[in-house]
């Protein structure tokens, strides 16, 4: 097996500022897209409340107007 090789100090800083900075961009990103998902979430929720209370009256509709003597 061959020895590893001595990696240049220059590399060795390109690579952990390239890290960090990777680090800190990402933080920020989510930082800036949390408020973002929380407001879609949120929005999602009462579409799904009301959506959910038009299937509800829809069924009790269905279920008044096949009430008949006939049954």
């Amino acid at each position: 097996m061959v020895p590893p090789v001595a990696v240049s100090p220059l590399i060795k800083t390109a690579r952990w500022s390239a890290l960090l900075i990777g680090v800190v961009y990402g933080k920020q990103r989510f930082e800036y897209l949390k408020p973002i998902a929380e407001e879609e979430r949120r929005v999602e929720e009462a579409e799904k409340k009301a959506r959910e209370e038009q299937e509800r009256i829809y069924k009790q509709l269905s279920e008044a107007n096949s009430d008949t003597i006939l049954k």
